[in-house]
């Protein structure tokens, strides 16, 4: 791993002393690296999400009734 010098607000300062109060993490690093981990599978979900929207953007407008919809939904979950 690399060393990083890094400087944090006070009341993020005070939030990393309480979790590791509270023994949520072992040390600052590894809080520092969890949120790091976090903030990045968000991003990706992020990404994931916006191209189903487009996808179904693109697909255009249903005339289907709401049955219809649900039982071809339920076809292809077989």
């Amino acid at each position: 791993m690399t060393r990083q010098s890094i400087s944090l607000t006070k009341k993020n300062d005070e939030w990393l002393k309480n979790q590791l109060a509270e023994e949520e993490f072992n040390s600052k690093s590894e809080a520092i690296n969890y949120l790091i981990k976090q903030a990045r599978n968000q991003k990706e979900y992020y990404a994931f999400v916006r191209m189903k929207i487009e996808r179904g953007e693109k697909s255009g407008f249903s005339n289907k009734t709401k049955e219809e919809l649900l039982a071809e939904i339920k076809s292809n979950l077989k």
